[in-house]
């Protein structure tokens, strides 16, 4: 009875395409609004944490000055950043970090870029992987040796492609360099246009050799990587302790520092993407809403266009229940159609956007399945009072209606 059913609804939407068409255009813009948004959503989170990844693993930052400018806050020395490492519980790695921008060029090639001093440690706290030679040694560290590691963008803009430039030397300033190594591309990511565009060498080089000046407060940040599964807040909580005391601030004065947690924030942001995609998600269901009442408002047209059809059915011996299951089929049907065409248009949708904005595609089966199930819904809840209303018809009155 209802494969019947089914086929008289098909060929009912085949009689009248356009109207069936304008019927389910508003089930079809829902189902398609709401599975975009909750799939350019997820792909929009799962960016924000590559990104932020992208800086290191469970990564701090210590700087000076209450906010990102240090706006004239004492910068830090290395017996802070041993303090740390020595008295912080919870810390997998820790290195300096010294940052000067500067000319570097290499033969009739020139690019301003920044010269980042710190120890072989930050390799493995910010996920540097190498693509060509070696990260830098410890004894070179010690041995304030102008060696460097480049970015692939300098790599590219200084050397051109297919050039090794192991070996070769860039000068900065009056300093030469010797390349040793490159880093594989990261691309964007954290507060970074470019993370490649970088010139890394020991810290005692940059103190030393290219700024002049030697130990003393003039570390710009200190990297932290805390250990997996050690809570984060806790080690922003112990390391500003002890840099209130090591800094001399009073108890009523604000910090002069500020720990930036790279896994806090992603969470953060995360969490924020996530309301926003829940609300732009339940403001698309109300165009299901209105796809709804557009199906109650067509069937209820249908059931008068096809009421001496009822009334035949009815008199030849029809019961009024399969008269219902005939037009709530019908309006299922309708609105299976729409929801299927959401989702293939809001598939398309995705795709192209996502080559627009470089997110990722995350293809969730389950928020198709809910739209299309919540779709059939909808053609159940707003067709069913059209489908009573045919079946309550007096057959002997159907048959009179003109």
């Amino acid at each position: 009875m209802i494969f019947n059913a089914l086929l008289i609804a098909l060929r009912e939407i085949r009689r009248n395409l356009m109207r069936s068409f304008l019927t389910v255009i508003g089930i079809v813009i829902g189902v398609a609004a709401v599975v975009t948004m909750v799939t350019l959503g997820r792909g929009a989170t799962a960016s924000i944490k590559d990104q932020i990844s992208k800086m290191g693993s469970n990564l701090l930052i210590l700087r000076p000055g209450e906010g990102w400018g240090s706006w004239g806050a004492p910068q830090f020395t290395i017996p802070d950043m041993n303090a740390i490492r020595d008295q912080i519980p919870g810390i997998s790695g820790i290195a300096p970090f010294i940052r000067t921008n500067v000319p570097a060029v290499y033969q009739e090639n020139n690019r301003s870029t920044d010269v980042q001093g710190t120890t072989s440690n930050y390799f493995g706290i910010a996920n540097w992987k190498i693509s060509l030679g070696r990260f830098f040694t410890e004894e070179e560290v010690n041995q304030a040796a102008p060696v460097c590691v480049i970015g692939e963008t300098i790599r590219r803009e200084l050397f051109g492609e297919g050039v090794d430039p192991i070996g070769c030397k860039i000068r900065a300033k009056s300093i030469s360099f010797e390349v040793i190594g490159v880093t594989a591309p990261k691309g964007q990511g954290g507060m970074a246009d470019d993370l490649d565009d970088n010139i890394i060498t020991p810290y005692t080089t940059v103190q030393l050799r290219l700024t002049g000046r030697g130990n003393g407060r003039n570390i710009n940040q200190i990297m932290i990587s805390g250990m997996d599964g050690y809570p984060g807040a806790n080690i922003v909580a112990d390391v500003s302790s002890l840099m209130r005391e090591r800094r001399g601030i009073r108890p009523n004065e604000s910090d002069n520092f500020n720990v930036f947690d790279s896994q806090q924030l992603a969470e953060v942001i995360s969490s924020s993407t996530q309301v926003m995609t829940s609300l732009l998600g339940w403001v698309a269901g109300v165009s299901l809403l209105v796809g709804g009442i557009g199906i109650m408002n067509i069937m209820l047209v249908s059931v008068t266009e096809r009421t001496r059809e009822i009334g035949i059915r009815l008199a030849i011996g029809a019961r009024a229940r399969e008269v219902l299951l005939q037009f709530l089929v019908e309006a299922v049907t309708l609105s299976c159609i729409g929801g299927l065409a959401g989702i293939v248009l809001a598939y398309g949708i995705c795709v192209m956007f996502v080559k627009e904005v470089g997110a990722p595609f995350i293809f969730d089966p389950k928020i198709n399945i809910i739209a299309f199930v919540f779709s059939a819904a909808i053609g159940i809840a707003f067709g069913f009072m059209p489908a009573r209303r045919a079946a309550g018809l007096d057959p002997i009155d159907a048959l009179r209606h003109e």
